[in-house]
C-alpha cells in the first residue's frame, strides 16, 4: 500500500464506507488489495488459496465495516490485516489443508524426493513449511503479531504459537543451512 492510497483512505471515507457508500467501499479495496494479498497469500500454500481468502477478506471488510470502531488509516489498516490473516488461517483449516499438511511434515525427505542439503531461497523454504507453521511465522516475524496475537487468532494457546515458530526456525535453518535465522 502506497502513502497515496492510505492518504485517500481518510476519516471521512471511512465513514462514507461504514454508511454503505459503494465508492468509498472500492477505494477501500483499491487502497487496501496489495496489502490484504500480501497477507492471505502468504499464509496460504498456493497463489489462488491467496486469492480466495483475499475475496472472502473483502467481503467480511464490507459486511462488517459498519462495525469498524478505529479512526484513521493506521487502524483501519490493522483492522483489515486482522482480517485477511483470520481468512487465511480459515483456509488452512479446511480438510484439504490438514490432510496436506500431515503427510508432507511426516514423510521422511527420502520419501518426499526432496534433497534437505540443498540450498534454496526463503520463498522455496517457506513453501515447504506446514501451513500452520508457515502462517505463525509470517504473522509473527513479518507481519510482527505476538503469540497472544496468534494465539487468540488461531483458537490455539500461546505455547503452540510459541512452538510452532521454533519449529518453523530450526526447518527454515536446516533448509536454508544457515546457522541462525
Amino acid at each position: 500500500m502506497t502513502d497515496a492510497s492510505i492518504a485517500a483512505i481518510d476519516d471521512i471515507a471511512i465513514q462514507l464506507a461504514k454508511a454503505g457508500d459503494i465508492n468509498a467501499l472500492e477505494g477501500v479495496y483499491r487502497a487496501y488489495e496489495g496489502t490484504v494479498y500480501t497477507v492471505t497469500r502468504r499464509i496460504c500454500r498456493t497463489p489462488e488459496d491467496g486469492e480466495d481468502a483475499m475475496q472472502e477478506a473483502f467481503l467480511e471488510i464490507c459486511r462488517s465495516i459498519g462495525r469498524f470502531r478505529g479512526a484513521g488509516a493506521g487502524s483501519l489498516t490493522a483492522w483489515i490485516k486482522r482480517i485477511a490473516a483470520s481468512k487465511a488461517l480459515m483456509k488452512i483449516r479446511s480438510a484439504k489443508y490438514r490432510d496436506t499438511d500431515e503427510l508432507f511434515e511426516e514423510a521422511a525427505p527420502e520419501k518426499r524426493g526432496d534433497d534437505v542439503g540443498l540450498r534454496m531461497d526463503m520463498e522455496s523454504a517457506m513453501e515447504r513449511l506446514s501451513a500452520t507453521s508457515r502462517a505463525v511465522v509470517w504473522l509473527h516475524d513479518v507481519e510482527g503479531y505476538t503469540h497472544e496475537d496468534i494465539a487468540e487468532l488461531m483458537g490455539k494457546s500461546v505455547s503452540f504459537s510459541k512452538s510452532q515458530l521454533s519449529r518453523a526456525h530450526a526447518r527454515l535453518r536446516q533448509w536454508l543451512g544457515e546457522e541462525s535465522l
